[in-house]
């Protein structure tokens, strides 16, 4: 059992996300991919931002200049307020400068906020060719039918940036989305790479509501046995939250040497889908109840327990803010007799 381990947006538990700095750290704690979110320009470049609405991860709410920019739009449904990388060119974004989404939560990399500029896709694939080892990517497409109506298809402007790097076919790519659309997009324009299918707990895929309404499929009918074999025929793996990951399951000691049964990790192998999980983060904030320790949620609790105990499922990827944690509850799965040694 050794799942990738897939520092989400960077190293972001540490630097603020999608960062030259939380990249670079990530490749250097031992991360065996990086994660970045793909969203346009209105000249049509990807920038790396985990949404398009952008005042939570950079300074651009204090830059006077952009003021006129903040408007309010719908984007998949949800009414959003603040400035959006559509309505702004790349030349533009160069100036801003990169915020940690969490202050409260995480002030250390919120000391690095203004240090550095928004980066393209294009740099973070530069990053990764530099790399003294092979480190993979898992990009993530956002909000693609959203962006295929303003006439930014996200497709297109995926499939044109992976071969202008060379990158096509490339063993080290997969592209995910919440729409199963532009992956389709993607392979039959010969992108290469592995295809995976994000999937939330509730709620439907953005491009079933607008073709089929209130009608549209819902993710979780989408994890029955006869949807997941569907699918295996089209992608090569599914995402889904950790709470579907461990629905029904309770974390195991760090050296219990048993696995642990998740529902939709062997159902979906099975079928011959690869399956992935978001996100393993160590603060309290974000741990089950029983695994927090003290009152302080940016404290980190009994994270060895948990990331051990998904690691245990023979999940195929877990996505991680601080990856070299999730590279330690890897070993420890992998030789649990270290739980001692490191004690002693």
């Amino acid at each position: 059992m050794t799942p990738l381990v897939i520092a989400h947006r960077g190293a972001s538990g540490y630097r603020p996300e999608h960062s030259r700095s939380a990249y670079e750290l990530a490749i250097a704690l031992g991360a065996d991919a990086i994660e970045p979110d793909l969203v346009p320009t209105r000249d049509g470049a990807l920038v790396l931002r985990h949404e398009n609405e952008i005042s939570g991860t950079t300074d651009v709410a204090d830059r006077p200049e952009f003021e006129d920019r903040r408007t309010t739009k719908t984007v998949d449904g949800q009414r959003l307020t603040g400035w959006f990388t559509e309505d702004f060119t790349w030349h533009e974004l160069t100036t801003l400068r990169t915020r940690e989404r969490l202050p409260q939560l995480r002030p250390q990399s919120a000391a690095h906020d203004g240090d550095e500029p928004i980066l393209r896709f294009e740099d973070l694939l530069g990053i990764l060719d530099a790399a003294p080892r092979s480190v993979g990517l898992v990009a993530e497409v956002k909000h693609a039918t959203y962006f295929d109506g303003v006439g930014l298809p996200m497709g297109q402007l995926v499939d044109a940036a992976i071969g202008a790097a060379g990158w096509r076919g490339d063993d080290r790519l997969t592209v995910e989305c919440f729409e199963k659309g532009v992956l389709r997009d993607l392979g039959a324009r010969g992108a290469g790479g592995r295809l995976v299918y994000l999937q939330e707990t509730r709620g439907s895929a953005a491009d079933e509501v607008a073709t089929h309404g209130s009608s549209a499929p819902t993710y979780a009918t989408e994890r029955t046995d006869a949807a997941l074999a569907a699918l295996a025929d089209e992608f090569d793996g599914i995402s889904v939250p950790l709470g579907t990951l461990m629905a029904g399951v309770d974390p195991v000691a760090v050296d219990d040497p048993g696995p642990v049964r998740s529902d939709v990790v062997e159902r979906a192998h099975a079928v011959g889908l690869d399956v992935y999980t978001w996100t393993l983060r160590p603060e309290n904030r974000f741990l089950p109840a029983p695994l927090r320790r003290g009152g302080d949620v940016a404290a980190h609790g009994d994270w060895e327990r948990w990331y051990t105990s998904v690691v245990r499922t023979g999940v195929d990827g877990v996505f991680a803010d601080h990856p070299d944690l999730a590279v330690r509850a890897r070993e420890l799965v992998a030789d649990p007799a270290a739980v001692h040694r490191s004690e002693g």
